[in-house]
């Protein structure tokens, strides 16, 4: 298990907090904010639905 001093986990915060911080803490511009970039990137995004994933081929043993 990683640390509370993690330095991605501390980038992370980071990165959240200054998005918060643009958005005045306003929860509603947050997720407006993170929806837009949902949007934009949308091509980029995994899914883990089963619908889209192909079906496994049996293994050969």
């Amino acid at each position: 298990m990683k640390s509370k001093d993690d330095p991605t986990i501390t980038r992370i915060r980071e990165a959240r907090r200054r998005v918060s911080e643009e958005c005045e803490h306003d929860p509603r511009r947050v997720v407006a904010y993170y929806s837009k970039l949902q949007k934009k990137y949308q091509d980029r995004i995994l899914s883990d639905s089963k619908e889209e994933t192909p079906p496994l081929e049996p293994l050969k043993v």
